[in-house]
């Protein structure tokens, strides 16, 4: 008498607010880097240490959202858009799954933290992820009230006040309209 067990194979639901959540967050992000660049001299700074026409992305493994940033001039940048397939990228910054995003973009977990769990990826050179990481802690800072900012980066700066309300609503503004 032999007994064979049949299993049913279980795939997870998709996660379509998630999704949508993490795909609104990395488009505004990206669009936030673009002003920053425009606005803000540290950013800038970062983008002078990179190479020209330098293009990074972040998002999610396998099929999640992404944003694609290119290096424009000496010290700019420009949102390129979503499409990850449409064009080679020089850096590209992966979360493995959808939960490993949502933990960062929650700010329940700040990207070293994200980095030293292993839940961040980098294809591509590791200083110039460094400067990237940089870049994205300064427009978080920017982006984010001061309570929601302490858990999303590694560092508070103590910039002076007038540097943070002009240059955010400046960077909001830039944001919006897509300037």
């Amino acid at each position: 008498m032999r007994m064979e067990l049949v299993y049913r194979e279980i795939s997870p639901g998709r996660s379509y607010l998630k999704r949508a959540y993490l795909s609104i967050n990395l488009w505004f992000m990206g669009r936030a880097i673009q002003a920053a660049a425009r606005v803000d001299d540290q950013v800038r700074r970062e983008f002078r240490s990179l190479p020209d026409k330098f293009t990074f992305a972040l998002g999610i493994m396998p099929e999640g959202p992404h944003f694609i940033v290119q290096k424009s001039g000496v010290d700019s940048a420009r949102y390129i858009g979503r499409c990850i397939d449409a064009q080679p990228v020089d850096l590209k910054m992966e979360f493995k799954h959808l939960e490993a995003g949502m933990l960062t973009f929650t700010f329940r977990e700040n990207t070293p933290v994200a980095t030293a769990r292993d839940r961040l990826v980098v294809d591509g050179e590791v200083a110039y992820a460094c400067s990237v990481v940089r870049i994205l802690d300064i427009v978080q800072i920017y982006l984010l009230p001061k309570l929601v900012a302490r858990l999303a980066v590694k560092r508070y700066p103590r910039w002076p006040l007038g540097r943070k309300l002009i240059n955010r609503t400046r960077i909001y503004w830039r944001s919006l309209i897509g300037y």
